[in-house]
């Protein structure tokens, strides 16, 4: 008989992901963060190329138990992103990808739509990043903190390719902001949405 009931079959998929992570140098609620990213994508090489810098759970969880707005930058991340779970904390969510302001200054400045996303956002005093598909929305993020315009309270930094990914994952790794990145070129928007879940469900349960 298969499992049906959804919490049972996740139960006990956390359950052979920690069989098979067995001891790692995360603290345990890093631990938490980690299996949350394999559960959602499967893949155990997670294990070996999450790296947390600047307390990023203590910062981030602080952050969203105070409010505010996170910013995702894409739709599929914002679709990921368990709202019931985000409904029971201060914080709301947003994008900007399809905005028309992002598209008319992505034609004037000959950049990308995510980077001038990440523009409103800032102008929006959004302090909170979430980042899984674009490197051009992290290094712009970064821009804009050396110009001192935003001071991040945290940014999850996961954007996935081959062109621009891994090297501006690099770049936010040379930073003293709260941050979890991956090593490499994997990511991508389910992973960043599987990292907000699981601070969120740290901070108001599953």
């Amino acid at each position: 008989m298969y499992i049906k009931k959804p919490m049972e079959i996740e139960n006990k998929s956390m359950d052979i992901i920690e069989d098979v992570m067995g001891d790692t140098n995360f603290s345990p609620e890093e631990k938490i963060v980690v299996k949350r990213m394999i559960h959602t994508t499967g893949d155990f090489d997670y294990r070996n190329i999450v790296e947390f810098k600047g307390d990023f759970l203590n910062n981030a969880i602080s952050a969203i138990k105070s409010g505010g707005t996170i910013y995702t930058d894409t739709k599929m991340a914002y679709s990921g992103i368990n709202k019931t779970a985000l409904s029971k904390t201060g914080c709301e969510l947003k994008y900007f990808i399809d905005d028309e302001r992002a598209k008319k200054l992505s034609k004037e400045l000959g950049t990308t739509r995510s980077a001038c996303a990440v523009d409103l956002a800032v102008s929006e005093g959004i302090d909170m990043f979430v980042i899984g598909n674009a490197p051009t929305a992290l290094f712009r993020i970064l821009e804009l903190v050396d110009a001192g315009k935003v001071d991040p309270k945290f940014v999850i930094g996961v954007p996935v390719g081959f062109v621009g990914a891994k090297e501006s994952r690099e770049e936010l790794r040379k930073y003293n902001i709260p941050s979890i990145s991956t090593v490499g070129t994997k990511g991508g928007s389910n992973v960043a949405a599987s990292i907000v879940n699981a601070l969120l469900y740290m901070v108001v349960g599953r």
